[in-house]
């Protein structure tokens, strides 16, 4: 992990190291083109093809039944259950306090203005299921979907070896009251999500993090106008600011439980205390050998760094410019610097907020920004899955009193039927 000094740091210097760039993207796009297409052409053929290759498995349909989910849910261990109905509970409760009815708005006397909300009708979920399956991802969007009132959720998730999906998943869906599980991964779910198979429906929007073959496929997907995504994304990211009221072990214990997630996953250090950086460091040695997934967090670390600042305003400044996904405040003083954050995808505050409850069960979304587009995107919410639509209502007094500005300013852009669609009706309620 390469240490760098903010006070040597030129403003060029700071956007290089917070640019995430992956150098065979060009590759990565040739080749989801291919696959795109490929689903486009021959539907769950190419689907059914692709099971084969990518995931070993010859499947002999490409969906399990609600039957089929019962049976793999009831394998559930006690534990795992209990665990997934409170990370349920948590998830459940936050996102429906965003469900509100907004005022209508007098904007002037006889001048009524409001949104209302209205659920998209299908939506396309992806659960990824590759290096590890992840049934809190499952819950994190199932949740809002479920509560925004989506008619119809599509489900789309890689299939094990078995040409099943594991028990987790299977509950989460239970819980859902999904009644199917489309088995396909990678670039041909999300082009089947999008384009439509005799067996995987249509859907209007695509959610759900991936590798970076799904994340391309995402981002060729939006382009082309078939359907709307989430959010731009790539490899997932924390940045902690830490102080030495932070604990070194702490510390290195959220780093490698960014860096697991992936060899291209980033976790970077902002620290005001060299000495911190150091005990860190050697915190890392000692626990990433026990971590199973040690190769895959070794690779991330040797691919992030620290940066050492002199306090802690140089930190959230640093911290703004990389616009992490997931920011932790590892110091006593937080509270002083919330109102400085203006870049980030989900905050952790204080010593014992470790990014890990935000993932699994404090309630809070998990599908955020990466790759700095926490700088103009918001994560996942139950407003993710509505559409807000605007209402007016004019009276005869209204029209008379807002009419003539209108007029006016229709004349301004020479926009003369705009200005006739006010004239007319004036005049047909005595307003001239």
């Amino acid at each position: 992990m390469k240490i760098y000094s903010y006070t040597n740091l030129s403003k060029q210097k700071i956007e290089d190291i917070c640019l995430r760039t992956l150098e065979d993207d060009a590759a990565i796009a040739e080749r989801v083109g291919q696959i795109i297409n490929q689903v486009k052409t021959t539907g769950d053929q190419a689907l059914l093809d692709y099971a084969g290759q990518f995931d070993g498995v010859k499947l002999e349909r490409l969906f399990l039944d609600e039957q089929e989910i019962e049976t793999i849910a009831s394998e559930i261990p006690q534990d795992a259950r209990e665990a997934i109905e409170t990370a349920y509970a948590n998830i459940r409760m936050f996102h429906a306090a965003q469900l509100k009815t907004e005022d209508k708005i007098e904007t002037m006397p006889g001048v009524s203005c409001w949104r209302e909300s209205r659920p998209i009708s299908r939506v396309g979920l992806y659960i990824p299921g590759g290096s590890a399956v992840l049934p809190s991802t499952f819950l994190m969007l199932g949740i809002p979907a479920m509560l925004a009132g989506c008619e119809e959720i599509v489900v789309c998730s890689p299939p094990q070896k078995d040409g099943k999906t594991n028990c987790y998943l299977a509950y989460c869906a239970k819980l859902l009251g999904i009644k199917k599980i489309y088995l396909a991964g990678g670039a041909q779910a999300i082009a089947a999500m999008a384009y439509g198979t005799t067996s995987v429906p249509q859907v209007y929007k695509i959610f759900g993090p991936g590798n970076r073959y799904v994340t391309q496929a995402k981002q060729q997907i939006l382009a082309s106008g078939i359907a709307a995504i989430d959010m731009p994304a790539g490899p997932s990211e924390v940045l902690i600011i830490a102080d030495r009221s932070a604990s070194p072990a702490f510390v290195a214990a959220d780093l490698l439980a960014q860096a697991e997630h992936g060899s291209d996953s980033q976790s970077i250090l902002v620290s005001t205390s060299t000495e911190l950086i150091a005990e860190v460091m050697q915190e890392i040695d000692n626990q990433i050998s026990y971590l199973p997934r040690a190769t895959v967090a070794a690779a991330a670390i040797a691919n992030s760094y620290a940066v050492h600042c002199e306090n802690l305003q140089q930190a959230m400044a640093f911290s703004n410019a990389y616009a992490p996904e997931h920011l932790i405040l590892a110091t006593e003083e937080f509270e002083a610097l919330i109102p400085q954050i203006s870049n980030a995808g989900s905050v952790f505050l204080g010593n014992l907020t470790p990014e890990s409850a935000g993932d699994y069960a404090s309630g809070t979304n998990h599908t955020l920004p990466t790759s700095g587009f926490a700088k103009a995107y918001s994560g996942v919410s139950t407003d993710s899955f509505l559409k807000k639509i605007t209402f007016q209502h004019i009276t005869p007094s209204g029209l008379k009193a807002i009419g003539p500005a209108v007029e006016i300013l229709a004349t301004a852009e020479g926009l003369q039927a705009h200005k006739n669609a006010i004239t007319i009706r004036l005049k047909s309620t005595d307003g001239y």
